[in-house]
């Protein structure tokens, strides 16, 4: 029999509660051509019983897994399951709109260089406040390629559970890896590093849902301090590859925690715009005004600043006088 289409990986860890209608909302979609690898990571409730119930009803639908590894090396055990020549990802407490596979499918097979997309998400459960609407309507104002990359290196601008992956490319780059940091926006870095296009359904195709009990809010690996580490370390293959001077603005207490973390290589100045600190000293880096910095080409800007209203203020200082976004600065937070 030939190998479906798409092959979806949904991890799952005692999620009794909500595993039935994550599988359902994969069952309606409209795209047939599809299998579910439902990998179970060690349930010790009623969550494998209800995965394997689906899978003797529909044989798309297999059931993997037995002990706890751990959510990365779950997706890759799913994924070297699967034989499709697209993966997608799924979490086991959202909801997949039902035309959610057959339009990333579509998007993807319209542009031969884009290697993964996303969709739009609605946010849904216990935790929503200002906080997270403002975050929803950030992640889901990125949908062209060029303002994915643009915000790459703010946080993830796709949600994890709305992966859609060409095969081919997830095993060029090696799959997800196992690091001291989201698996996610690892395998987005590396995936943008290689040379992929990287895209966005501009459509709601998602209940994300946000809870307390997520492995995001209490794993270190997705802590604040986790989310720098990847920064910095794909800062250094990148934009900051072969540039022995950069710059770096922003002396609040955003920027600090990026000046306590900078180890070896460390900004020439630090620009600032209170008086009060130009020329100080923070954490061994000298305090500067922004008409101290050097004119565009002779140097690469981070932008660590996260007050509200900072990033249009910033560009409005800097694109006049001839700075690009992505070329000659970086917004991080």
């Amino acid at each position: 029999m030939a190998s479906p289409i798409v092959s979806v990986i949904l991890p799952f860890f005692n999620a009794e509660a909500t595993l039935a209608k994550a599988i359902l909302s994969i069952r309606q979609q409209t795209l047939p051509d599809w299998e579910l690898i439902a990998f179970d990571d060690g349930s010790i409730d009623a969550s494998r019983t209800i995965a394997e119930r689906f899978a003797r009803e529909d044989s798309r639908i297999r059931v993997l897994g037995e002990r706890h590894v751990g959510i990365v090396e779950a997706l890759r055990r799913g994924c070297d399951a699967a034989h499709s020549p697209y993966l997608a990802r799924m979490d086991a407490d959202d909801i997949a709109a039902p035309e959610r596979l057959e339009k990333q499918l579509a998007l993807l097979e319209s542009d031969p260089e884009m290697a993964v997309c996303g969709t739009l998400v609605r946010i849904v459960g216990e935790m929503m406040g200002s906080g997270r609407r403002r975050y929803e309507k950030w992640i889901n104002s990125l949908f062209n390629p060029e303002d994915i990359v643009r915000e790459l290196f703010v946080e993830c601008p796709l949600p994890h559970p709305t992966f859609f992956i060409r095969r081919s490319a997830y095993d060029h780059i090696g799959g997800y890896q196992g690091q001291d940091w989201p698996e996610d926006h690892d395998l987005l870095m590396r995936i943008w590093l290689a040379g992929y296009q990287i895209g966005k359904v501009p459509e709601i195709l998602l209940d994300w849902t946000d809870a307390s009990t997520r492995l995001s809010m209490s794993d270190p690996r997705y802590s604040e301090a986790a989310f720098r580490a990847i920064k910095r370390y794909y800062l250094f293959e990148s934009y900051l590859k072969n540039r022995p001077i950069f710059h770096q603005w922003g002396a609040g207490e955003v920027g600090k925690r990026w000046l306590r973390e900078w180890n070896d290589r460390r900004p020439f100045a630090v620009v600032d715009i209170h008086p009060r600190k130009i020329g100080r000293k923070i954490h061994g880096c000298r305090i500067i005004p922004p008409d101290h910095l050097p004119p565009p080409g002779s140097t690469f800007i981070v932008i660590a600043v996260g007050s509200p209203g900072a990033r249009e203020d910033i560009r409005a200082w800097l694109n006049p006088k001839g700075y690009i976004e992505t070329k000659d600065y970086l917004f991080l937070a």
